[in-house]
């Protein structure tokens, strides 16, 4: 178990120094931020103050050494657009990306998850077909289209909840829900799918000529031996959640950390967009490293290889 967990903080600590270069790298190539954020009519002498003042003038070497350095220290540096340091911005949008992608995350698992089993044990039965028709309707329906269609419906026409902004639980329904309408049909056919494998086996067979009660055949054997595979459909969804949703949060005005991201590239925000982009990967990272320890949990096995 040991050897295992120190892989795992291994590829942890390769991951996070691989995303900080390449961030630093991408950024680098978009552009001056010292003209955009002056604007093409400031002076060659005002721009050269800029860099001097921010550290843009320094050789790329030692401003990736400088990001690092302060990351290290708990120095996230100060933002060029918004002239503060950046770590108090970046909290402070934090939460409403947790909330957001929490709660869809909490929908997509517990309307999923027994939505996939039911339709694995009815196959070929009317709710097998109901739940392989939502799927079908789930993919094809754009997550901005329904946002939209959520919108007109609840918040103009019926005035049930608000159309956007953040505070309540009525905020975060419509945009939780959206999010989790998109997740939805990838967790009910890995469900599905993995349930029919494991239902079909012999020891299952077994379990059920015994007299062993269904629900104990469910839960003992068939649901244990399938939670590996929709385990890791719920850390990769939760680890594209902590990313934020673009265009979801744009929609309904949330206010956070993809947003952020976006507006701080537009601007040329380096250092804002460096640690925003940093903080998500890092969370995105210890997300799939719990979800590497359940595997352990889960099946020894998989922790003594």
């Amino acid at each position: 178990m040991t050897s295992f967990v120190a892989t795992r903080v291994l590829r942890l600590i390769l991951v996070w120094i691989g995303i900080t270069l390449g961030t630093f790298g991408l950024l680098r190539l978009s552009g001056d931020p010292a003209r955009l954020i002056l604007g093409e009519l400031a002076s060659t002498e005002a721009v050269r103050e800029f860099q001097r003042l921010h550290g843009l003038d320094r050789p790329l070497p030692a401003q990736y050494a400088a990001f690092v350095g302060g990351i290290m220290v708990g120095d996230f540096g100060r933002s060029l657009r918004f002239e503060q340091p950046i770590l108090p911005i970046i909290l402070e949008r934090l939460p409403a990306t947790l909330e957001l992608a929490g709660g869809s995350l909490a929908l997509s698992v517990l309307l999923g998850v027994p939505l996939g089993i039911a339709a694995a044990l009815r196959r070929d039965r009317p709710l097998d077909y109901l739940a392989r028709g939502l799927v079908v309707v789930a993919q094809g329906v754009p997550n901005f289209l329904l946002a939209i269609l959520l919108i007109l419906l609840f918040g103009v026409r019926l005035r049930w909840l608000p159309t956007g902004g953040h505070g309540t639980w009525s905020h975060l329904l419509l945009p939780a829900v959206v999010l989790s309408f998109v997740l939805l049909p990838l967790t009910v056919r890995v469900t599905r799918a993995t349930m029919l494998d494991v239902l079909g086996r012999a020891y299952v067979r077994t379990a059920r000529s015994k007299g062993l009660r269904e629900s104990t055949v469910l839960g003992r054997h068939a649901l244990r031996n399938a939670a590996l595979p929709i385990l890791t459909i719920i850390g990769v969804q939760a680890a594209t959640l902590l990313g934020g949703s673009i265009v979801t949060e744009t929609v309904f005005s949330w206010p956070g950390v993809g947003r952020l991201i976006v507006s701080a590239i537009f601007a040329r925000d380096f250092p804002l967009v460096q640690s925003a982009v940093l903080v998500v990967a890092t969370a995105v990272v210890l997300v799939n490293f719990l979800v590497d320890s359940l595997y352990g949990v889960l099946d020894p096995r998989i922790s003594a290889s």
